[in-house]
């Protein structure tokens, strides 16, 4: 697994493009507080970068008018937001309780062996991370992988095999 607490700095500024400014400046009216913008706006972030770097934490801050260490909590607190740069194909694993029993690890090893990192790591090509999550809701389907945020349920080494050939 990775380390939350390390933030990565691209020594480039970071700004909302037109779409998540106008979006940002459309939330900030719905919410009570400037503080309450952290999240979404976190999501704002992740949706044009595909991950959160620490100039975009320092830009979040600055517009809502917070300490930018208010904003690093929130990012480093919850697990759905990507705090360093991601494959194409970004590949969650759940491990709780249910997909553990029904095989979670059997997959995480196949998909270690398959391509070629481990969980936290991107792939030489930048084509595939691999991430093990907590519950991704799916308990009844399990074991469950989510890939780029589709889930995929019931899964099998065998069903993994062809849905891996199909993102190459």
């Amino acid at each position: 697994m990775s380390d939350r607490s390390q933030l990565i700095e691209t020594g480039k500024p970071f700004a909302f493009d037109a779409q998540r400014d106008a979006e940002f400046e459309r939330l900030a009216k719905r919410y009570p507080t400037r503080e309450s913008l952290i999240l979404p706006s976190l999501w704002l972030v992740q949706e044009q970068e595909g991950w959160i770097s620490a100039e975009a934490m320092a830009y979040i801050a600055d517009r809502i008018g917070t300490f930018a260490t208010m904003v690093y909590e929130a990012a480093t607190f919850y697990t759905m937001y990507n705090l360093q740069p991601k494959g194409k194909y970004h590949i969650c694993v759940c491990r709780t309780l249910s997909c553990y029993l029904l095989g979670k690890q059997e997959i995480v090893d196949y998909l270690q062996r398959e391509l070629g990192i481990k969980p936290g790591a991107v792939s030489a090509d930048g084509q595939y991370s691999l991430e093990e999550v907590e519950c991704l809701g799916h308990c009844g389907s399990a074991p469950v992988v989510q890939i780029n945020g589709e889930f995929y349920e019931y899964m099998t080494v065998d069903k993994l095999k062809e849905l891996l050939a199909t993102l190459k």
